[in-house]
């Protein structure tokens, strides 16, 4: 299906203007939006405080769960952070140049769920005050951390990974920094001198540019496949009913791209319509990324069929008892869990024009999100619920304290976004002048320049 060129007749400002056109004033509605979201996020803390002042009794975790809703959103946030950094970083070596528009918003994506979901292995110590226990560095005590602890495991993953994810959305955000710079003043104009490094647009930069987002593009997917892996090795490696299989490291990887290219696509629906970038994020966008959103979809099917058919064929006592009780106890969500991750996107994501339908395309997102917490639920609970000694099984509901730092992290994300997209450009303005530039050489869709050698 054609579609229609917005931008063939636009000069260069009138498309820097509509792409930065999240940089203008705040309106009472984003105010009250920010006032909303930081007074949850208020609430959250003084419930943490609240953790802290008391003990780790004001939670529901106690034996045999003792990892709950805290690790639950550990694993959830973490996975949500991979695939904004790997989308991104794919869709750029493999040179699909519609990826342009949608690079900043998969981006600083990444970096803000894993600076929420990096907080929770420090919510959930109990001793808060003595995290930096889990920094392998020397110290006066001559204590070392234990490296076959999955706390340091993480802790060394989360940081490695959010400095590469910020480094490299940086790193793209340079060329715009400068266009913004050119057309602020007052306190934007000062802050964009400085992060823009005095950059001038010049030959030269423009080829370390290249060169530098190529490398970092390919660097950080092995950055981001390994993170996750780590993460599920933290139950894989244990002996827990349910956790100990080798097939966690790749099903986890997959599971996270599944929910962060839908939180992609999320955010994309929410700042098209907020900043009014309809002519630059077209359905076009939404229908390759409900293709790569299919894929997913049948490869997570796929890993999760092999998983409980391994489970049902082997018919291991106490691992069939853990799914029994998973099965049996929660029924209903994971029904849900099993519509919103697999039948419901499959099915939909098939049709070229359900694809192309900004309200479906929310509403299935939002659902595969929603499954993906529950996913995390059912790996987690049920198998510490019915441990190796029926003597010890038990229950977990989470308590008011969790739930509300729950609802803060969600609100601290939202919260971090809207500021993030008050201060910095949402689109890749310069990778959509790139585009605009070679549109006569390059179609939309297309990954390589046709070549012209022996043409007339």
């Amino acid at each position: 299906m054609f579609e229609p060129d917005f931008t063939a007749t636009k000069s260069t400002g009138q498309m820097n203007d509509e792409m930065l056109s999240s940089l203008h004033t705040p309106t009472w509605r984003w105010y009250g939006l920010a006032l909303f979201l930081a007074a949850v996020v208020a609430w959250g803390l003084s419930a943490f405080s609240y953790q802290v002042c008391t003990d780790m009794s004001c939670t529901g975790l106690d034996r045999p769960v003792m990892w709950g809703i805290y690790i639950i959103n550990f694993v959830f946030w973490i996975g949500l952070s991979h695939s904004g950094t790997m989308v991104s970083a794919i869709l750029r070596l493999s040179q699909a140049n519609w990826r342009r528009p949608i690079l900043r918003a998969a981006e600083a994506m990444t970096v803000f769920t894993v600076a929420v979901g990096g907080l929770f292995p420090i919510i959930h110590l109990g001793r808060n005050w003595v995290f930096f226990y889990l920094i392998p560095y020397p110290n006066q005590r001559g204590l070392w951390p234990n490296f076959r602890s999955p706390l340091l495991w993480d802790a060394m993953a989360i940081t490695t990974y959010i400095i590469g994810s910020s480094l490299f959305l940086y790193l793209g955000m340079l060329p715009d920094l400068a266009v913004a710079r050119d057309r602020s003043r007052d306190w934007r104009l000062k802050l964009y001198t400085v992060l823009a490094m005095g950059w001038r647009g010049t030959a030269r930069e423009w080829v370390v540019y290249h060169q530098a987002s190529t490398l970092m593009a390919a660097l950080i997917i092995p950055v981001a496949v390994s993170v996750h892996s780590i993460v599920a090795w933290d139950f894989a490696v244990t002996v827990v009913p349910g956790w100990h299989s080798t097939i966690f490291p790749p099903y986890f990887v997959i599971g996270a791209i599944h929910s962060g290219v839908a939180a992609v696509i999320t955010l994309m629906i929410i700042i098209r319509k907020a900043f009014h970038l309809e002519k630059y994020l077209t359905p076009l966008h939404f229908d390759n990324m409900g293709k790569l959103q299919l894929v997913i979809a049948l490869l997570w099917s796929y890993a999760y069929f092999v998983d409980v058919q391994t489970t049902w064929y082997a018919h291991e006592p106490i691992e069939w008892e853990v799914f029994g009780f998973m099965a049996n106890r929660y029924t209903i969500i994971l029904l849900l869990m099993l519509l919103g991750n697999s039948i419901l996107p499959i099915i939909v994501l098939c049709f070229k024009r359900l694809r192309r339908s900004i309200p479906v395309m929310l509403a299935v997102t939002l659902l595969i999100n929603m499954g993906m917490f529950i996913e995390r639920f059912l790996i987690i609970v049920p198998s510490l619920s019915h441990k190796n000694m029926p003597f010890v099984w038990g229950t977990y509901s989470p308590s008011w304290v969790e739930l509300s730092v729950t609802a803060a992290a969600f609100a601290g994300f939202a919260l971090m976004y809207t500021i993030f997209a008050k201060i910095f450009p949402m689109v890749a303005v310069s990778d959509v002048h790139e585009y605009e530039s070679q549109k006569a050489l390059l179609p939309l869709g297309r990954t390589r320049v046709p070549s012209l050698v022996g043409k007339e």
